[in-house]
């Protein structure tokens, strides 16, 4: 362990910040739509098992790999793998994708804030026009957003570990959930909410395809910041006698928890709007839905509550998705910045003033590519349509990398690395892992069909999104 390593502070500080990367847009908005069309508490009961029997084991790994190794995930393969060419590799792809997926992230964490002023603004009637959003994300306040939210991020991250992302956490997380909670009894309150519920909880069995259970598990992985190098970076930060099974449990039982009551507010407030409404309709995209459909849905509880009222409610779920947004935003953005720091030996402030100034200029890039400027509005063909550079990122570092690092990086904590440095690493600050259940059930699952579910994934995703063919 290097003398100068910074540490979180406390195992709920950690646990909190996890967590906070962990849960995002995709809890808030994604989970419940898919869980509304892919069968109700069906798909709820494949995310479950998907969560703690396949990414359990991962987020076990990539925790104990980062505090072994005290190292991010560039330093994490070539400690364990001697400096071998081909690992590195596989290191840069686990710093590369991060860094790409805060530069989209950081877009719609953008659009986000905007809809949060413009609502503070008493705008809420003109959110709900289908030209708003067009307008809004092509105007010249993207880029001032942009600058408000490089500056959260910039004073959160310039503050180091302790004093940034760990207090950002304690303040940003348990004020998320109290707001959740806030929203969904306010919600559960409104005529036909509970045809939602009933929707949402009553499971459809008939509807569990092999695409279903691809969407179940795609939703759980990518939901836990699985292949983003997170885990292996916030492991570098946890003190030895710290408990990694237990804190990942933790961190699994607040992603899912958040999801699942996130569900109990989207669901009944948009069967509260439409009693009839299709699910089957709703769009697949969380952006869509976000900045298309919940507003009208807001504004439609003014019957009850009156204009301010409404306001009010929508004011404080976009503040909400704002802050898991930015939590999520602030542990992406540190896997590049604590590489960095490792491979140049270079202090936070110049380490992250490089990131950021990069990060911000290739944010831009995605930020006008919606018709602002050609150029990225028509990036590249693939698929059979042409792309737009944000599309690009989304497809390439979010949907297709993020499975091959997961599949990468079992390979590296079990055929280089080894089970019983694994486990040796997990069995400190909990003697009680030593031979137990979870123990012998990690090293067979990490070495046989969870890396093969990984690989499947990445090459269908591949299939998928560039040529148009699917495996599953």
């Amino acid at each position: 362990m290097t003398a100068n390593r910074e540490q979180f502070g406390s195992r709920l500080g950690f646990i909190l910040a996890a967590a906070g990367s962990a849960v995002g847009i995709g809890n808030l908005v994604g989970f419940p739509v898919n869980a509304a069309k892919n069968g109700g508490a069906a798909f709820l009961l494949l995310y479950a098992i998907f969560v703690f029997f396949i990414c359990l084991p991962v987020m076990m790994a990539e925790l104990a790999a980062g505090r072994n190794s005290q190292k991010t995930p560039l330093g994490a393969y070539r400690h364990f793998s001697n400096n071998h060419k081909g690992w590195s590799i596989a290191g840069w792809l686990s710093l590369i994708t991060p860094y790409m997926i805060a530069v989209f992230y950081s877009v719609i964490t953008v659009w986000i804030l905007g809809y949060f002023v413009a609502i503070c603004m008493g705008n809420l009637q003109a959110l709900t026009s289908p030209e708003y959003f067009g307008t809004f994300i092509n105007s010249g306040n993207i880029f001032v957003y942009l600058i408000v939210i490089t500056l959260f991020v910039g004073v959160i991250l310039y503050s180091g570990v302790q004093d940034g992302i760990e207090r950002g956490a304690k303040i940003m997380m348990p004020s998320l959930f109290i707001m959740l909670i806030l929203l969904v009894f306010f919600v559960l309150t409104r005529e036909n909410a509970m045809a939602g519920v009933k929707y949402y909880l009553i499971p459809d069995v008939s509807k569990i395809t092999p695409q279903v259970i691809n969407s179940a598990m795609g939703q759980a992985f990518f939901s836990l910041s699985l292949g983003m190098g997170i885990l292996i970076t916030y492991g570098s930060y946890m003190d030895r006698k710290a408990n990694i099974s237990g804190s990942a449990k933790m961190i699994a039982l607040a992603d899912t928890g958040v999801a699942f009551t996130a569900g109990l507010m989207v669901l009944p407030a948009i069967f509260s709007f439409n009693p009839n409404t299709n699910t089957a309709e709703l769009s697949d995209s969380s952006v869509s839905l976000i900045f298309t459909f919940l507003p009208k849905i807001f504004l439609s509880m003014q019957a009850s509550v009156g204009y301010v009222g409404a306001s009010i409610v929508a004011a404080v779920f976009f503040l909400l998705v704002f802050f898991a947004a930015l939590t999520s935003l602030v542990s992406i953005i540190e896997v590049p910045v604590s590489g960095l720091m490792d491979q140049k030996c270079y202090p936070r402030n110049k380490a992250l003033a490089i990131v950021g100034a990069t990060m911000v200029i290739v944010s831009i890039a995605c930020a006008v590519s919606f018709g602002m400027v050609d150029f990225f509005t028509n990036f590249i063909p693939y698929g059979g349509q042409n792309k737009s550079f944000f599309d690009l990122v989304i497809d390439v570092f979010y949907d297709t990398i993020l499975p091959l690092n997961g599949f990468l990086i079992c390979l590296l904590v079990v055929y280089r690395w080894k089970k019983q440095q694994l486990n040796a690493e997990l069995e400190t600050g909990n003697t009680q892992y030593r031979n137990s259940l979870l123990e012998r059930y990690t090293n067979f699952a990490l070495g046989t069909f969870i890396p093969a579910i990984l690989l499947l994934v990445f090459i269908n995703t591949v299939l998928n999104k560039f040529f148009s063919i699917s495996l599953i």
